[in-house]
């Protein structure tokens, strides 16, 4: 396992593979939003996403592994900002590390909530006496609602599909987690892009899911452990981990007894093979949805975590 600093410099690393304009001219509307070498055109590509987002979001994906290096230092930029707009389709956690609160001075220690107390403190005035502790109100930070790690399945090739899926369900575990949340690749080994205590922008992490490309095969059990541990580092009262992939492992131990150890499991998995991931979670009692495209990510992710 590599993580943080270490892992992202590792992406820098590993071979990829780009994609020409001639492959990139397959896709519909492609001419439209690159006219010429090194140009996008946003607000065709606007246009396009609004006629078929999942068609659109795909066609980004590939752009940014494009050949043509102003072209994929344009797409790069656009899509962290594009992706994030797409996953904000669902609930945001209010940010930060918990949330304030009061409780009475006799059962937790805090700074006195003078807001909170004035009542108390005005009546014991008026009465001469000292105000009991029970009436007293001090300021504490409750934990945090959710914290969300977020599996990304990278074996096999990563498709313009597949990465534009998977930068959606980055940011929206982003927008729905806040800062405690992490993001874990994973193949034959685990990069962990976000720990669970490092504080990243969403652009930032978005923009390092979109680097990944395929790499070996599918070792679960590890996948599955790198999230628990890095879940181990949060105060939140539900950790969840997100996965997104066919959960079919290839290498490793059978991930069964990880999963069904997990606080909670939810899994993300391609619409067109899914039984693996279904199987899954019938064993472990875990909930599962289908995605059909990148564009369905939001509604699938409101499926699992508001049942």
């Amino acid at each position: 396992m590599q993580e943080g600093q270490e892992a992202r410099d590792a992406l820098d690393d590993e071979p990829r593979e780009s994609t020409s304009r001639a492959a990139l001219g397959r896709h519909p509307g492609f001419q439209e939003i690159s006219p010429q070498v090194g140009q996008l055109d946003q607000d065709a590509f606007d246009r396009a996403l609004s006629e078929d987002p999942d068609q659109a979001l795909v066609l980004l994906g590939e752009l940014t592994g494009a050949t043509d290096e102003g072209l994929r230092r344009l797409a790069r930029r656009l899509a962290a900002r594009v992706m994030i707009d797409v996953a904000r389709q669902g609930p945001a956690r209010r940010r930060g590390s918990g949330r304030r609160a009061t409780a009475p001075a006799d059962r937790a220690e805090g700074d006195l909530d003078l807001d909170a107390s004035l009542d108390a403190l005005v009546v014991a005035r008026a009465a001469g006496h000292a105000p009991m502790l029970d009436d007293l109100r001090v300021g504490i930070w409750t934990r945090p609602d959710t914290a969300i790690c977020f599996v990304v399945d990278r074996s096999g090739s990563m498709s313009g599909a597949r990465l534009a899926t998977a930068a959606v369900g980055a940011a929206a575990c982003a927008w729905r987690a806040g800062t405690d949340h992490s993001v874990v690749a994973f193949g034959v080994n685990a990069l962990v892009l976000k720990t669970q205590d490092e504080a990243r922008s969403p652009e930032a992490v978005t923009d390092d899911v979109l680097r990944l490309r395929g790499f070996g095969p599918t070792d679960l059990a590890l996948a599955l452990d790198v999230a628990r541990m890095q879940l181990d580092r949060s105060q939140a009262r539900r950790r969840v981990v997100v996965l997104l992939s066919d959960a079919r492992p290839t290498a490793g131990p059978d991930p069964t007894p990880l999963a069904a150890a997990l606080d909670e499991l939810c899994i993300l998995a391609p619409a067109d093979d899914h039984e693996d991931a279904a199987a899954l979670a019938r064993a472990v009692g875990a909930r599962w949805a289908p995605v059909v495209g990148p564009s369905g990510v939001p509604a699938a992710l409101r499926e699992l975590l508001d049942p």
